[in-house]
């Protein structure tokens, strides 16, 4: 399901149109990399939460020429699903 899918999706079962739909579901996103952007863990009861994390400086290594390179610290997202998300989808 891609965004456009989702946007119907959601106008649909709210019964309004996708362009409200669209508004709606860009301020929930915006809100959450708001929060996450601040060091906020962002959760939703059910589905399961969103937090960022430090991933420390690594070595890797260029697929191209094999020559090894430093690979800088960076923050990531890291998602961990909740209980009922996993058990809908086993």
């Amino acid at each position: 399901m891609n965004k456009g899918q989702l946007v119907a999706t959601i106008a649909e079962a709210g019964g309004m149109t996708k362009v409200r739909a669209e508004l709606a579901l860009n301020r929930v996103l915006a809100h959450m990399a708001d929060a996450m952007e601040k060091g906020e863990r962002v959760t939703l009861a059910g589905f399961g939460s969103f937090k960022v994390v430090e991933r420390a400086e690594q070595r890797g290594r260029n697929p191209q020429t094999g020559q090894s390179i430093i690979i800088p610290a960076h923050k990531v997202v890291k998602f961990k699903p909740g209980k009922n998300l996993c058990s809908r989808v086993q």
